[in-house]
C-alpha cells in the first residue's frame, strides 16, 4: 500500500460542483485509488466530499478569483503546508501546479506533477530546474513539446459507468465548457447556423471573459435555435450530453487534454472537433467522431451523423477509464518509490 498525499489547488471544491477541470481528476483518480486499498490524502478545500482522507488549510472554495496577487499568496501558502504535512506522512507526493514545484527542494520526498497546462516556456524553464520531479504528460502532443528527463504520458480516465448512456438521441448538437475565445463557442453558434440545426451552450462564463461573452456570443443566442443554459452541474451535463447528436469541440487552442471529449464518448455521443492540442488522440474519424477542417465542415458533419452510440462508449471505456489512469498512475509511484521500472517488475515475475 502506498501512502499519497495529492495536493489540489486550493479554489474549487473536489470534486467541482460546475467548472474544474483539474479538481474532476484529482476527484476520480484519489476515489479510484481509495476504492483500491491505497492511503490517499487529498490536500483541497472544506468544501471537497471525498471517500479517502482529506485535509485543508482553507474552509471554503473561491471561485471566479477576483485579486491575482492574493490568490498567488493564498496558493502558495496552501501548497506549502500540503507539502510540509505530506512529507511527514507520505510515501509520495503528487503536484497538480507549477506553484508546489519550487518547495519540493525543501523535502525529500518522491514527487509527481501532473502537468495540466500547455507548453508555455517560462513553465517549461521552470520544470527543467527541478529534473528529479516526475512530470505526467496528459497527452502525448505535450510531452514532445517538453525536455525534462523523467517524463509520463498518462491520459486522464472517467468512471464511465456514472456517465448516462442513451442511444435515442434529442434534435439538438452540444457545447460544453468555459465561454471564452480559446473555446470558441461562437464558433460552435456558426457552425449550428449553418447546418440549420438547434444548439445548447452550456459552461461558465469567468469575469475575465466578460466583454467576449457580451460581444461575440451572448448576442448570438436567441432561446430558440441558439440557447444557453447555464453552468453545467453533473445531473445538467448528463441530460445534455447524453441526449445530444453530437458535442462541438471548436477549439482555437492547444488544448491539453480536453476531459468534456470523453464525458461525451462515454454518454455515447460522438464529437466535432476542430484540429489542436489532444483532439488526434481522442478522436478517431468515422468512428467516435470527426476532426473537422474548419467550421464548414463541421456544419457539413453535423447533417450528416451517422455514429453507434455504444461504440463510442465502448471507446470511452477501454481507452479512457478512470481504472486504466489509475493503474498507470500506480506504475509510476511504484517505479519511483522502489526505483523498478515496469519492465523490470515484468521480468521480476517472470
Amino acid at each position: 500500500m502506498t501512502r499519497i498525499g495529492l495536493i489540489a489547488p486550493p479554489f474549487i471544491e473536489i470534486p467541482p460542483r460546475r467548472y474544474g477541470g483539474t479538481e474532476l481528476f484529482i476527484a476520480n483518480l484519489a476515489s479510484e485509488l481509495d476504492a483500491r486499498g491505497e492511503d490517499v490524502t487529498v490536500y483541497g478545500n472544506g468544501e471537497s466530499r471525498l471517500p479517502c482522507r482529506l485535509k485543508w488549510r482553507y474552509a471554503r472554495a473561491e471561485w471566479p478569483l477576483d485579486d491575482p496577487m492574493r490568490s498567488q499568496l493564498k496558493n502558495e501558502d496552501h501548497t506549502a503546508w500540503a507539502i510540509h504535512d505530506a512529507a511527514a506522512s507520505a510515501d509520495i507526493v503528487h503536484l497538480n501546479d507549477i506553484v508546489g514545484v519550487p518547495f519540493t527542494r525543501f523535502v525529500d520526498l518522491p514527487t509527481v506533477l501532473t502537468v495540466h497546462h500547455p507548453h508555455v516556456p517560462a513553465l517549461s524553464e521552470q520544470y527543467m530546474k527541478y529534473p528529479d520531479i516526475h512530470y505526467v504528460m496528459i497527452a502525448g502532443w505535450l510531452a514532445k513539446r517538453e525536455a525534462m528527463p523523467n517524463m509520463h504520458v498518462v491520459h486522464h480516465g472517467i468512471p464511465v459507468a456514472s456517465y448516462t448512456f442513451s442511444a435515442a438521441k434529442d434534435d439538438y448538437v452540444a457545447f460544453l465548457g468555459r465561454m471564452a475565445p480559446c473555446k470558441a463557442p461562437h464558433l460552435a453558434i456558426e457552425a449550428a447556423r449553418l447546418a440549420g440545426v438547434r444548439l445548447k451552450l452550456a459552461g461558465e462564463i469567468q469575469p475575465t471573459y466578460l466583454d467576449y461573452w457580451e460581444g461575440c456570443v451572448r448576442p448570438l443566442i436567441d432561446g430558440r435555435q441558439i440557447e444557453y443554459i447555464g453552468e453545467a452541474d453533473r445531473a445538467t451535463k448528463n441530460q445534455l450530453l447524453s441526449r445530444a447528436r453530437a458535442l462541438l469541440f471548436p477549439i482555437q487552442w492547444e488544448e491539453p487534454f480536453g476531459l468534456v471529449m470523453i464525458e461525451a464518448m462515454a454518454c455515447g455521443t460522438p464529437v466535432l472537433a476542430l484540429p489542436g492540442g489532444s483532439v488526434q488522440e481522442i478522436v478517431k474519424d468515422g468512428v467516435n467522431g470527426w476532426i473537422c477542417r474548419d467550421v464548414e465542415d463541421m456544419a457539413a458533419r453535423i447533417a450528416s451523423l451517422d455514429f453507434s452510440p455504444a461504440i463510442c462508449r465502448q471507446i470511452a471505456a477501454t481507452h479512457f477509464s478512470v481504472e486504466r489512469m489509475a493503474e498507470e498512475y500506480l506504475r509510476i509511484y511504484d517505479e519511483i518509490t522502489t526505483g523498478t521500472t515496469a519492465i523490470e517488475a515484468a521480468e521480476l515475475e517472470a
